[in-house]
């Protein structure tokens, strides 16, 4: 997993790159103005912050928000790590994190009236097993799955979780959440046009712009 995140105005010349999920007792540990943050009870590496990122990346100044590395990008930040007597150890991530998604399946939630436990298809025919409170959803419908691992455009990162004590690997977005111009400013799934696009790739946010229009 990697989730990196910018914001000169907000934090300074400071490069956020999560690897890993929070735990609650986080060290850190400071060289040649990079940060790790690890777990104590394992080692785990849980991220880094680069002090000085624009001195390692030349490519930041546009940059508000999300930071969406290259792979040159990831080679020169492990290059920094090294040089400070870090492991190397950020791994580049291509994956997708936005993708069409295809609500195979609903059921009631166990332990909730409004929840509804969906099996929604991504990614070469993978299942997700995702739990939404829209008041929309339904099966049979293509939908925008914000992944684990993704950074919602308000800054809320995905992780997997558990809903009233059901597991819940992602989420399925709504165009107010993906903050799309026109965008209903209510709850509720966004169903998407089934010419929209193919189940799996990844979801066209420019394209998605006009979806209200």
């Amino acid at each position: 997993m990697l989730i990196a995140s910018y914001n000169h105005k907000g934090t300074g010349d400071t490069l956020v790159v999560l690897l890993r999920q929070d735990v609650a007792e986080q060290a850190s540990t400071v060289k040649d103005g990079i940060a790790r943050i690890f777990d104590p009870e394992t080692d785990n590496t849980l991220g880094y912050n680069f002090l000085n990122a624009s001195e390692v990346l030349d490519d930041l100044a546009d940059v508000n928000g999300q930071a969406h590395l290259s792979e040159a990008d990831v080679a020169k930040l492990n290059e920094a790590l090294v040089d400070a007597g870090f492991p190397g150890d950020i791994e580049f991530d291509p994956e997708p994190k936005f993708v069409i998604g295809y609500v195979k399946e609903i059921k009631d939630h166990p332990d909730s009236d409004h929840l509804k436990v969906t099996t929604t298809v991504v990614e070469d025919g993978k299942e997700l097993q995702i739990v939404s409170g829209s008041p929309n959803i339904t099966d049979n419908i293509k939908v925008v799955v914000a992944k684990v691992g993704a950074m919602m455009p308000d800054g809320l990162i995905i992780w997997p979780g558990k809903l009233r004590g059901v597991e819940s690997d992602g989420m399925i977005s709504s165009g107010r959440e993906l903050h799309l111009a026109n965008a209903p400013q209510k709850k509720g799934a966004l169903i998407l046009p089934d010419d929209f696009g193919e189940v799996g790739t990844e979801f066209d946010f420019e394209k998605g712009q006009h979806i209200f229009d």
